[in-house]
């Protein structure tokens, strides 16, 4: 109070004026007559209200625990221009762009990703929330490269490198964009996408053709089937008894050595051929 030019004497001269007891209090409100007036309908109001219960408002704690009114809480009486930002003049034009280049609605880009590239409503989500829609796109606007599996690595593959550590701020869109280039040109494998990625997100290599120099050791068909000719005869009871089925234990040997050097869709069919005549004799 002193602050303000009120002492300690004239507080007591108000309480014997006002005849207040021991728990008794009173404000002294100071100012020009209408804001005098705004002020005591505001006091009125908040006692009424206080009746109803805690108002909406922020408060602070106090030192003791107790609280204390801050502001208001957000609503149309606090909705008021930024008083230290100049006003900002909008154009007509600029008012007809925004207009035209609203976002679609986020059921809408999902719909609209999910009949275009025809990928399930999962897949379409997870693709539409990543950074990766755009390069997705681009990688499979010429239909060298199926849309499904463009989707599962940008959106799987690429994000469990991350899980394990690796970082992905060295994998650059056009790293990515040549790997899929290779793929359609036959040049590189799937199964050798994750092995790239991996080798530049872990800072070993730099560029997809670094990668692609360092561990170019691609086989023939020939060299193929002495491979897999060799792991049939160190496997072959084990082919005598599960017959078939062997296939599915044997392509998971063979993909351990061959990863990278030979899809996997060409070791699974010949190794098929190769058991299915086994089984034969």
């Amino acid at each position: 109070m002193p602050n303000y030019g009120i002492e300690k004497e004239e507080v007591e001269q108000l309480r014997k004026m006002l005849e207040t007891g021991e728990s008794d209090g009173f404000l002294i409100i100071a100012g020009s007559k209408d804001k005098i007036e705004f002020a005591i309908d505001a006091v009125i109001n908040r006692i009424k209200g206080a009746k109803n219960g805690v108002p909406a408002e922020t408060r602070a704690a106090t030192p003791a625990g107790e609280t204390v009114f801050l502001r208001p809480r957000p609503g149309a009486s606090r909705m008021y221009p930024e008083t230290d930002i100049p006003p900002i003049t909008i154009s007509d034009s600029e008012l007809e762009f925004a207009k035209n280049n609203i976002p679609k609605p986020w059921d809408s880009a999902i719909s609209e990703i999910q009949t275009k590239w025809n990928l399930n409503k999962q897949l379409s989500e997870q693709l539409f929330d990543s950074d990766y829609l755009d390069l997705f796109e681009s990688i499979c606007t010429n239909k060298a490269n199926n849309p499904n599996f463009v989707a599962s690595i940008l959106c799987s593959t690429i994000t469990n490198l991350e899980r394990r550590g690796l970082d992905a701020t060295l994998l650059k869109p056009e790293h990515i964009a040549r790997s899929f280039e290779l793929l359609s040109e036959g040049k590189i494998t799937k199964e050798s996408l994750e092995m790239i990625y991996e080798s530049i997100m872990s800072d070993k290599t730099k560029s997809v053709e670094e990668f692609i120099e360092k561990h170019s050791s691609s086989m023939n068909e020939d060299e193929l089937g002495r491979f897999l000719d060799d792991l049939i005869k160190s496997n072959l009871s084990i082919i005598k008894k599960q017959g078939s089925h062997s296939s599915s234990m044997l392509m998971g040997m063979a993909m351990k050595s061959l990863r990278g050097k030979v899809s996997g869709e060409k070791i699974n069919k010949l190794l098929e051929i190769k058991i299915s005549k086994i089984l034969e004799e």
